[in-house]
C-alpha cells in the first residue's frame, strides 16, 4: 500500500517537475541571486538529476555516489537538462516498479567512498526525505529564481499568485 502511494505521488509530481523544467528560459540559464548560489541552469540540472538517484535507493542497500558516473551535459543547455530528466524519470520509474513493500523497510546507505553520508535508515524515509522532499526543496528555489528574472512559474498545486492577481 505505501509503495502504491509513492509511485501515485511521483507520477503526480513528475508532471509539475516537467513544467517547472520546461519554463526555465535559455537566456536566464546564468543568473544566480547570490555568489553562493547555483546558476538557474546548475539548479534545473540538480532537479533533474535527482531523479537519477531513485535508481540507486530502490535496487542497492548501499550507495556509493564515488563510483557512480552520470553524464550530466552542460547546465548552459536547458534541452540537455529536460533530456536528462526524461531519462532519469524513466528510470526511476522502472526501478520503482520493481520493488516491493518489504524492501522498502529494508536500511539504505549512502557512501561517497569510505565516508557514509547518508543512513543507515529504511529506504521508505529515504525516498520521502532525500528523494521527494529534496525535489520539492529545489523545485521551490526555481519559482523564486523564475519570478526574481521576471517570468512567470507554472500552477504547480493550482493557479499561481500571478494567475491568480490577474482574475483581480
Amino acid at each position: 500500500m505505501e509503495l502504491q502511494s509513492l509511485m501515485s505521488e511521483f507520477d503526480r509530481e513528475v508532471e509539475g517537475t516537467r513544467k517547472l523544467l520546461q519554463a526555465v528560459p535559455e537566456k536566464d540559464l546564468n543568473y544566480k541571486p547570490s555568489s553562493v548560489s547555483w546558476t538557474m541552469g546548475e539548479l534545473a540540472q540538480h532537479i533533474a538529476t535527482i531523479y537519477y538517484w531513485y535508481v540507486g535507493v530502490f535496487t542497492q542497500d548501499v550507495y556509493d555516489m564515488a563510483t557512480d558516473r552520470l553524464e550530466r551535459g552542460s547546465p548552459r543547455d536547458i534541452k540537455a537538462t529536460l533530456e536528462l530528466f526524461e531519462k532519469n524519470v524513466a528510470q526511476a520509474r522502472t526501478a520503482m516498479k520493481s520493488a516491493t513493500e518489504e524492501g522498502l523497510q529494508k536500511e539504505w546507505t549512502m557512501k561517497v567512498g569510505a565516508r557514509t553520508v547518508l543512513g543507515p535508515m529504511p529506504k521508505a524515509i529515504v525516498i520521502r526525505s532525500f528523494l521527494f522532499s529534496h525535489i520539492y526543496h529545489h523545485r521551490g528555489e526555481m519559482v523564486v529564481y523564475l519570478r526574481a528574472t521576471g517570468h512567470k512559474p507554472p500552477g504547480l498545486y493550482g493557479p499561481t499568485y500571478e494567475d491568480s492577481a490577474a482574475k483581480g
